[in-house]
Formats: C-alpha cells, structure tokens, sequence
C-alpha cells in the first residue's frame, strides 16, 4: 500500500479502474475524514451521516469499475458532489414523505404507481431476478456474504454492522465493496442479467 502513497488520485483511480483494489483503500483513507465531517456536518446525525458515507464510496466504486469517472477536476471534489447529491437526495425524499397527508383530497392514497399489480411477465421477471441474486450471494465468500445480508435484508446501518460482527466500519463497508464487485464479476461471467 505505500507504494500507492506518493501517487496523486488521479493516478490512484486509473490504478484501481485496471483493477488493483490497493490503489482505491489509499484513495479511502485519504479522503474519508474529510467526506464524512462534509455529510455529517450537513445531516447532523451521526449514524445517518455514516451510511450516506458508505453510500458515497459505493457509488464512486461503481462508477470507476464502470469506466464512467472522467477527470475533469480533482477527485475530492468529485466525491463531494457525490456526497452532496446523496445528500440531497436523502432531504427531498423525507420531504416529499412528509408532504404527503391523507388530509389531502386530492392525493388518493390509493392510485399510486407502487400499489398497482404488476404484470405476470414483470412477476416472473422479478421472481428470476430474486432467484439469480439468492444464488449470486450463495457464491461469495461468507465474510461478504454476512454483510451484505445485513445491509440489504434486514437494513442494517454500516455501523451497526461493524458492531454485529466485530470489525471496523472500514472493514465491513470493503466486505460490501469486494461482495459487489464479485456479484458483478459472477453476473457477467454467466451472462445473468439483474435488470428489467
């Protein structure tokens, strides 16, 4: 990992984009102090602002294994506008919550997209999506396997997680990582698609 210290990021995200993972936890300790006292001081909630933080360097994985990430600035101010959008997203989604009332004549509660009846072909769809994840997550090695079960299906914080399994946020947010990259690696390696 030292050899990656004296590297700019730029040079660290190209490393990672040809695959070394090493290049990425020196990018993530680097910058994760300063992104999360950025997302904390904006949510003020600790634990909120812990899985915005996750979810801020997910998204950057993701994007960088996509080939999507293009330099047009500096990397830390690449992953703060992540963090802010995610940010953002998080308050107009309570806000919209909240705007919603049953006091509302002309909101019905009951003509919303979400609890109409799906098709049967979007049923079979989804159940075969459902079936290719369960045996998707059968296959990764089980530190990974744990965290993402927790994360996912009983929706446990990233914090939350740590504590579960005795490890460090660090830790279990890169068991998340690795456990997508290898579902991802899987999926394309048996030509299973995961979308509609």
């Amino acid at each position: 990992m030292q050899i990656f210290d004296k590297q700019t990021d730029d040079q660290l995200v190209a490393a990672y984009a040809k695959g070394n993972n090493e290049a990425f936890d020196t990018l993530l300790q680097r910058h994760q102090s300063r992104v999360f006292n950025y997302i904390n001081q904006m949510v003020k909630d600790r634990n909120l602002a812990d899985d915005i933080f996750q979810d801020t360097f997910v998204k950057a994985i993701m994007t960088i294994r996509q080939g999507r990430y293009t330099e047009t600035g500096k990397f830390s101010a690449w992953i703060n506008r992540i963090a802010r959008n995610l940010v953002i997203d998080y308050f107009r989604q309570e806000k919209s919550e909240a705007a919603v009332s049953s006091d509302d004549e002309a909101f019905d509660v009951l003509n919303r997209k979400e609890l109409s009846e799906q098709t049967v072909e979007d049923m079979m769809i989804d159940l075969q999506i459902k079936a290719d994840i369960r045996r998707l997550i059968r296959h990764l090695p089980k530190s990974q396997r744990q965290v993402l079960v927790m994360r996912y299906y009983k929706n446990l914080s990233f914090k939350e997680i740590a504590e579960a399994t005795g490890v460090s946020i660090n830790t279990a947010l890169g068991r998340m990582r690795y456990a997508i990259l290898n579902m991802r690696r899987i999926a394309n390696e048996n030509a299973i698609v995961l979308t509609r």
